[in-house]
């Protein structure tokens, strides 16, 4: 079975490392494309958990999608992000 590998910041999916950090992201944290994709170190899961405020989602995609209330640089001043 081939491996997937997720960005933490959007969610998109690459059959590689290589393929993964080759692009830059819409969704960096610097501004859309001003930095490259950044590999998610946790496993697949059913669900994913936001490390700033516990909400939980289907996809690192969807979590990644919208603003955190929680953000540490103030509420909606930065997405959700995934833990592991």
């Amino acid at each position: 079975m081939a491996q997937n590998f997720y960005c933490m910041y959007c969610g998109n999916k690459y059959s590689s490392v290589t393929s993964l950090s080759s692009s830059t992201c819409t969704r960096h944290p610097n501004g859309s494309h001003k930095g490259k994709h950044a590999l998610y170190e946790g496993s697949e899961k059913t669900k994913y958990t936001c490390k700033y405020c516990g909400n939980q989602y289907t996809s690192i995609t969807s979590l990644t999608a919208s603003n955190c209330t929680r953000h540490p640089n103030g509420s909606h001043k930065g997405r959700h992000s995934p833990a592991l």
